[in-house]
């Protein structure tokens, strides 16, 4: 299970390096291309066209890490794809149908329709890609969603499987909604640190300073506006959470005790795993409280408490077991079924008395308990994992609300010391992506459909031995992946627009300057 993970993680980390970047750059470049329409200035369509050229190296990259993901589904975790495939499977379809065509199809059109179509029906095409790369993450984001908080579905006993009741919740889920909304916004931030970063280069080498100086003002505003609704819409994602993941939010706060409402918000401290304490714990009173149930009466519960919960759960899904076993031999048992239908809730939380005893119905106390206390997850670096997201969302807040006031007063020259800021700040929202998705998956375990089916059991039977190898394979495979995008990006940026858009453009990029 262990290998299956790493792998599954590893390559999920390497994509998601990708699908920020053209989450941004593609919506940047929609910008950029509106305002050409506007003005018909064709240093706006210069920039177009090398902020596209970047983008086209980055998109082509993210769908060559993408496909291999959705592969380990069927090969190392060939249980869960069984389990839950008639859900999960229905958004990545919608995603490949709808989003993925949409992109393939106008990606094309994008790079080379430039001589063949008018400017409004180009600006059509750049919107449109950037609708389909949106797209894309809002069905990828309702299947993670619904692993999150499994909603629309119910365990079918005749075939022993999750099966779709309704997909309306399904696609409507709060919390996929949420991290939809959280995610893309997240994704704007790292295309506008991205071309706020890369025109910082170009002005402190004095070169480009028409395109640097108008990119870095759209970045600058874009990138503001996009920062400011992380934090808002991960205010969004917290209540969720606090609504239907409690477990997370105790976790990420190392809450080990309940509070008296309104619970307080830890700012930092050390979570003493063995103790089961948090300490030189600095907190603010209320705030936790108001993000997690926007009341000052509402109670967030402590890890200890919920851990008494679930050991209530798992005694309820031994009696949900019970019944299943018997209905299983005598289908027609009235009594059976309604003791299942009352209990069926709690069914996974006694699958995770498997991983001590095949006899789930016999299990001692202490293997309840100890299956009790499988339900948290790693309380210490989540703790960690989300101070650092958060506190890098807050500096991206105040870098670009700068940034924003200094391209308006149109210092940016002047001030080089922020432009030294701005480039060396370029991998900050790469770092704040992947921990944020550390927190947001890492919070569900150990569970990978929450409160249905245990992570443990959800792997394929496959030897380690052919997992290790596939997973050194991937190693390699992505590490070359890795030096090519990191060449072909640098080796763009190098050259610069002047060198590499055809001759006829050149002219209006000097004279802007």
């Amino acid at each position: 299970m262990t290998l299956a993970r790493v792998q599954f993680g590893m390559t999920a980390l390497y994509h998601f390096l990708f699908v920020p970047l053209t989450l941004g750059l593609s919506v940047l470049l929609a910008i950029m291309e509106s305002i050409y329409v506007t003005t018909g200035r064709t240093i706006w369509r210069d920039m177009v066209k090398f902020w596209g050229m970047l983008f086209g190296i980055n998109f082509a990259m993210g769908v060559a890490t993408g496909i291999t993901m959705e592969f380990q589904f069927g090969t190392n975790w060939a249980y869960y794809a069984h389990y839950v495939g008639d859900i999960f499977g229905a958004p990545l379809a919608i995603e490949g149908l709808m989003a993925f065509f949409l992109e393939a199809t106008f990606v094309g059109l994008f790079f080379f329709g430039w001589n063949k179509l008018s400017r409004v029906q180009h600006l059509i095409v750049t919107c449109l890609l950037a609708l389909g790369t949106n797209l894309s993450a809002l069905w990828i984001l309702i299947a993670n969603g619904w692993m999150q908080y499994p909603v629309g579905a119910a365990f079918n006993l005749a075939t022993m499987r999750m099966e779709v009741t309704d997909f309306t919740a399904v696609v409507f889920n709060p919390v996929a909604q949420a991290k939809f909304v959280h995610t893309v916004s997240a994704g704007y931030v790292t295309g506008a640190m991205f071309v706020l970063s890369i025109s910082a280069y170009y002005l402190l080498r004095g070169r480009n300073r028409g395109l640097a100086i108008r990119s870095m003002t759209v970045a600058a505003s874009f990138g503001l506006a996009a920062a400011l609704s992380v934090v808002v819409l991960g205010d969004e994602s917290g209540y969720t959470a606090g609504e239907n993941q409690k477990m997370k939010i105790a976790a990420i706060e190392a809450m080990w005790e309940t509070e008296p409402a309104p619970a307080s918000f830890t700012v930092i401290g050390i979570p003493d795993i063995a103790t089961r304490t948090t300490k030189d714990a600095i907190r603010v009173p209320w705030v936790l409280g108001l993000i997690a149930t926007r009341s000052l009466h509402g109670e967030v519960e402590g890890i200890k408490d919920l851990v008494e919960q679930a050991q209530q759960r798992i005694k309820s899904g031994q009696i949900a077991y019970s019944a299943m076993l018997g209905l299983r031999k005598t289908p027609n048992d009235p009594a059976l079924a309604a003791t299942f239908k009352q209990h069926v809730n709690d069914l996974g939380y006694a699958l995770l008395l498997k991983r001590y005893t095949p006899a789930v119905t016999d299990a001692t106390p202490q293997q309840i308990e100890a299956a009790a206390w499988d339900t948290v997850p790693p309380v210490l670096p989540l703790f960690f994992s989300f101070r650092l997201m958060v506190a890098l969302g807050f500096y991206f807040i105040a870098l670009f609300g700068v940034m924003f006031v200094v391209a308006s007063a149109r210092q940016l020259e002047q001030r080089r010391w922020l432009l030294h800021v701005c480039l060396w700040s370029l991998p900050l929202p790469w770092i704040a992506a992947e921990v944020g998705w550390y927190v947001a998956e890492g919070g569900r375990q150990p569970w990978t459909i929450d409160g249905v089916l245990p992570t443990f059991l959800s792997v394929s039977s496959v030897p380690a031995t052919d997992v290790m190898l596939s997973l050194a394979g991937f190693v390699i495979f992505y590490s070359v992946l890795a030096v090519v995008e990191i060449y072909l990006m640098v080796r763009t940026i190098r050259h610069g627009p002047e060198e590499l858009l055809l001759p006829a453009a050149r002219p209006s990029l000097k004279i802007a300057e």
